[in-house]
């Protein structure tokens, strides 16, 4: 007797063999399977006529063959077959290549249903190599993310047969079902597979989209639950205003706000896990610096990761003046120690002569020991795995959790990537901070543009110009950053320091590069979005993006923020030659504003969660049929049932909770391995 959880190697039709194919695809089980999804489908049932088949789009025609097949021998190894069909709108012709079966079966007169891509012909419409079916053919087909070693055609037998053979356990209480207006566990998987009307087929998109955003927000609360129920160390805020009134500078009211969520979380009894976005320069290092100053003054000690050597001796130099003449010992661990040096940092770390420690994955071996951790403060937690950050805090017993981002993310968008942690938003610059002005022009005023560069050069301030890639592509024709910089350093930037930067370097060459640059050595860096998370460089005022299209919203956002750092005003130019609408929408959005949570709501509409999720570095598992955009009044929906049924069955004892029970755990492990 099958089951959801067999094996997919037991399945009639599978395999060894086949089953080691499917399994790296991700169907393990036979419910895996049922949980694969169509990417399309071939909706046989909606007809169009010819005279309303636009250019370019797919369509599904039902016409009579009016002219005999006629075969032209292009070379010896290419047939063409070509013909006209006919309905009662309009003629159309149809192409076919090297399909001799086909064209051998076709009857002139007989009418036939053709799906495919209408294309532009000398005369008429034209569909090529179209998917043909007898008229009398009914039904919506479904299309399978396929490979060369899967068809679709298999996959979709493989699915017929565990359908008739497995039932799914229905994972929503039917309360909830009723409330939503949402079919049935066995209905949908049946109906997203094999459809019998497109209304069904609605039906269980409907459904199943409901049930994934339900499941993971329910698996989400209850692993934040399951963290707040552990105790944590007890950090007390008293020393908060003696703190503040300290600092060379004022808060703002943000970074206040902040700062008393956090303390709120700390002084609760429970660990704090605790995300703080803030744009580039908002203010993040002293909200933290606050944080680990109360640490260590409850006798704890803290450490910061941060992604890069380079950016980890900021953080270093900037606590380090922060943090004078209070009595705390600040330590750097990074790579590039030696090994004498790198041995007295953790001997020190392990006695608790060191309060806090900053350093970069160096921080995360196994030989580094604390005396009491108290507080892990991550910056930029993208560029770390969800494995990386809890490794970090498993040296400590339940510690307090901080990460920093300044990688703008809608609301709706953070509460699913960091469903673990509590949000806070640090919304308002520090007095002083200068807006930078942003322009979007075309390759014609790049002359114009290198002139307007080195007057900033020549008065001793410094820029960036940013590229795309890092070779030539010239079928993308897009600019090189090696290629650009040799190009600029005989010719228009000849007489001034230049410098290269880009991701295939070596860290060591990297960390030297940017050196020279934050020293002022370097006045000028030609670099690639290596750039995105770097260091202040105050100095640094004016910045080129050329081929400015080939990146998205937030990205140019990040790139733009390593500008405007100091006192002196900042100009970004984007350069752009795309006659695209969308292209010029989005440089035209950058270019109006520098708030980086509407820059995120608009890359989020026109690009998608794509560049959001495409790392797969926040550990949760990828959405299956939900688009977290498209989908959101949805998730809002999904989240409110979520709410009530948490306090209805906190535990998920009900009888028929249990298949909601038994998705959360398989969740768990999903978050867990990734």
């Amino acid at each position: 007797m099958l089951t959801a959880s067999t094996d997919i190697r037991y399945l009639k039709g599978v395999g060894e063999k086949r089953g080691e194919v499917l399994k790296n695809k991700g169907i393990d089980t036979v419910g895996a399977l049922l949980r694969f999804y169509p990417r399309a489908y071939l909706d046989w049932t909606d007809i169009t006529p010819i005279i309303d088949a636009h250019f370019y789009e797919n369509v599904c025609i039902k016409a009579r063959i009016t002219t005999p097949i006629e075969t032209l021998k292009k070379r010896k190894d290419m047939t063409i077959y070509r013909f006209l069909i006919e309905d009662n709108t309009a003629s159309l012709e149809v192409t076919l290549f090297n399909q001799t079966y086909l064209a051998n079966k076709l009857r002139t007169g007989r009418e036939y249903l053709f799906y495919g891509k209408i294309d532009g012909g000398f005369i008429y419409k034209n569909l090529k190599s179209p998917i043909i079916m007898e008229s009398g053919f009914m039904g919506i087909e479904p299309i399978y993310p396929a490979s060369s070693k899967l068809s679709s055609k298999t996959i979709e037998k493989l699915t017929k047969t565990a359908l008739s053979m497995v039932q799914l356990p229905e994972t929503l209480p039917e309360e909830i079902r009723k409330r939503n207006n949402l079919c049935d566990i066995n209905f949908a998987i049946q109906n997203i597979h094999f459809p019998k009307t497109r209304d069904n087929l609605n039906r269980a998109i409907k459904r199943l989209v409901f049930e994934e955003l339900f499941i993971l927000q329910a698996g989400l609360t209850f692993l934040k639950r399951q963290n707040r129920g552990k105790s944590g160390c007890v950090i007390i805020d008293s020393y908060f205003d003696k703190f503040k009134a300290s600092l060379p500078f004022e808060l703002t009211n943000a970074q206040t706000r902040v700062c008393k969520e956090c303390f709120a979380d700390m002084s609760s009894g429970r660990p704090m896990n605790r995300l703080v976005q803030g744009d580039v320069g908002s203010g993040k290092t002293a909200v933290s610096a606050a944080l680990i100053f109360a640490t260590a003054k409850n006798g704890f000690q803290s450490a910061l990761m941060a992604p890069t050597e380079i950016l980890a001796e900021q953080h270093f130099n900037t606590l380090s003046s922060i943090l004078k003449n209070r009595n705390i010992n600040i330590g750097l661990l990074t790579g590039s120690l030696t090994k004498k040096q790198k041995e007295k940092v953790k001997l020190e770390l392990k006695e608790g002569k060191i309060d806090i420690i900053i350093g970069t994955h160096a921080l995360l071996t196994d030989d580094v020991e604390f005396n009491n951790l108290g507080l892990v403060v991550t910056d930029e937690q993208h560029r770390f795995g969800v494995n990386q950050r809890g490794k970090l805090s498993s040296k400590g017993e339940n510690v307090h959790t901080l990460v920093m981002s300044a990688t703008p993310i809608p609301r709706t968008l953070g509460l699913i990537l960091y469903g673990d942690l509590d949000i806070s938003i640090i919304d308002e610059y520090p007095k002083g901070r200068q807006k930078i002005d942003t322009y979007f022009v075309n390759s014609s005023y790049r002359e114009r543009i290198y002139n307007f560069i080195k007057k900033f050069l020549n008065d001793g301030l410094q820029g960036y110009i940013v590229c795309p890639l890092v070779e030539e592509n010239e079928a993308l024709d897009i600019t090189s950053a090696t290629e650009y910089y040799e190009k600029l350093k005989e010719n228009e930037f000849k007489d001034y320091n230049i410098g290269l930067l880009h991701g295939k370097m070596k860290p060591k060459e990297k960390d030297a590069i940017m050196r020279k640059f934050a020293s002022g050595e370097i006045k000028l860096l030609i670099s690639t979005t290596v750039i995105e998370v770097g260091i202040d460089v105050p100095n640094s005022v004016v910045m080129l993006i050329e081929n400015a299209e080939r990146f998205g919203l937030s990205q140019l956002h990040q790139l733009r923020g390593r500008i405007g750092r100091g006192t002196k005003k900042s100009t970004c130019v984007l350069i752009s030659d795309s006659k695209s609408q969308d292209t010029k929408k989005r440089l035209n959005i950058i270019s109006k504003t520098t708030d980086g949570f509407k820059i995120a709501d608009a890359d989020l509409e026109l690009r998608g969660p794509g560049d959001f999720l495409g790392n797969r570095q926040h550990g949760l598992p990828e959405m299956k049929i939900a688009d977290l955009f498209a989908d959101r009044d949805v998730l809002k929906t999904a989240g409110r049932e979520v709410e009530n049924l948490i306090k209805t069955d906190p535990e998920l004892k009900n009888p028929e909770n249990s298949g909601l029970k038994a998705e959360i755990i398989e969740l768990y492990k999903k978050i867990n391995n990734n």
